[in-house]
């Protein structure tokens, strides 16, 4: 499980460190620049219900494997990529492959580990990801001064092949899977979750977690790259080591629901990813580390509630009802990659962090009026 959620996030995040060298290098504007990352949620969203289908037809394992294994073209591809153009076709290509890693490991948990430890499981999960997203930011921003970003990402792809030979040696085949007789019946299944308003509400508030972890940690990076910060390329990547928090937590995701209960737990942890998002506006470099390593946590701590609330809640279609999630989860990755942008062209971080602390509003609302406690 944490190989896979690794291969996978090691190369989403992967550009986020170096987008203002970037943006210099393709003479690109904040907005142009940000559908590097835009790119992949898009095609994350267009196709990640559609890969929840067919894996539950399929069989998990051999979708992960796949997609894994297929994964190193567009992240090799990329290191050569002659244009601006070029590297967001490569970053279309790397998102539509996603969807059948994590997606599809997510049901897996869901459908191997009884209901009372697959949020603790989905937890261990999300923390593989969180490191390896760190570690893809990090290690941007560090081979880029010495070595040129183009190696960071020839770098991963070899990374992405071992994760993927790792994940072939020691995942077990699926024991409680129930192979849907076809893709219409599974199709009928993933329109049977649209009829389940928790799911439903759910998937609204995986909107809201993409959308303010885009907002935060794209453009971030040009305000500490700007006056008085003026960060490297390598130091803002280093500013990522904040994920380290949600990876550090997030593993006891399941205690802390079983001990608060799912509904309050979340909201508490929306309103902690309030303040931390609030301390950004701190003309102190140190406190907007603080302020960013409280909003990577509360974050983590969002993401494995609900993602693991769909896994044990979906009675049917598993792999299709969390495809479903992601689809929400990337369309507020996408909407977050460009809207924030524009807000920050106009009003700079304030007027990103007021859209960030609205959205939290809108997802504390969703839970305390849609879920279960």
């Amino acid at each position: 499980m944490a190989l896979a959620g690794a291969g996978a996030f090691l190369n989403l995040y992967a550009p986020q460190a170096i987008l203002p060298l970037l943006a210099a290098e393709f003479a690109a504007s904040t907005a142009e620049i940000s559908f590097i990352m835009t790119a992949s949620t898009l095609a994350m969203a267009l196709t990640a219900p559609f890969t929840g289908a067919i894996a539950d037809v399929l069989g998990r394992k051999h979708v992960i494997i796949a997609a894994m294994l297929a994964l190193v073209i567009p992240t090799l591809m990329i290191a050569f990529s002659p244009s601006l153009e070029a590297m967001v076709f490569w970053r279309f290509v790397q998102g539509l492959l996603l969807p059948p890693i994590f997606a599809v490991t997510v049901a897996y948990i869901g459908g191997e580990w009884p209901a009372a430890e697959a949020t603790g499981v989905t937890g261990i999960y999300t923390a593989a990801a969180g490191l390896s997203g760190f570690l893809g930011r990090l290690m941007t921003g560090l081979l880029a001064e010495p070595a040129g970003w183009r190696i960071a990402f020839i770098a991963y792809a070899v990374l992405t092949a071992a994760f993927a030979i790792g994940v072939i040696l020691l995942l077990p085949r699926e024991r409680k899977f129930v192979r849907a007789a076809n893709l219409r019946s599974s199709f009928r299944q993933m329109l049977g979750n649209l009829r389940n308003p928790q799911l439903v509400a759910t998937y609204a508030v995986g909107f809201g977690v993409l959308f303010n972890f885009i907002a935060i940690f794209t453009f971030v990076n040009f305000l500490l790259a700007a006056p008085p910060f003026n960060l490297s390329p390598a130091a803002l990547g280093a500013i990522f080591v904040v994920y380290l928090a949600g990876t550090i937590t997030t593993p006891w995701t399941g205690r802390l629901v079983a001990y608060f209960g799912r509904r309050r737990f979340v909201i508490g942890a929306i309103t902690a990813w309030g303040c931390g998002i609030a301390l950004t506006l701190a003309p102190s470099l140190a406190v907007i580390i603080v302020g960013l390593a409280i909003a990577a946590a509360c974050g983590f701590f969002v993401q494995a509630s609900s993602q693991s609330f769909v896994a044990i809640s979906a009675k049917r279609g598993i792999s299709s009802a969390i495809g479903l999630y992601v689809t929400a989860f990337y369309i507020g990755g996408s909407v977050g990659g460009f809207l924030p942008g524009l807000a920050f062209e106009h009003g700079g971080w304030p007027s990103t962090v007021a859209l960030v602390a609205a959205m939290l509003a809108i997802m504390a609302l969703i839970v305390r009026v849609s879920w279960a406690k």
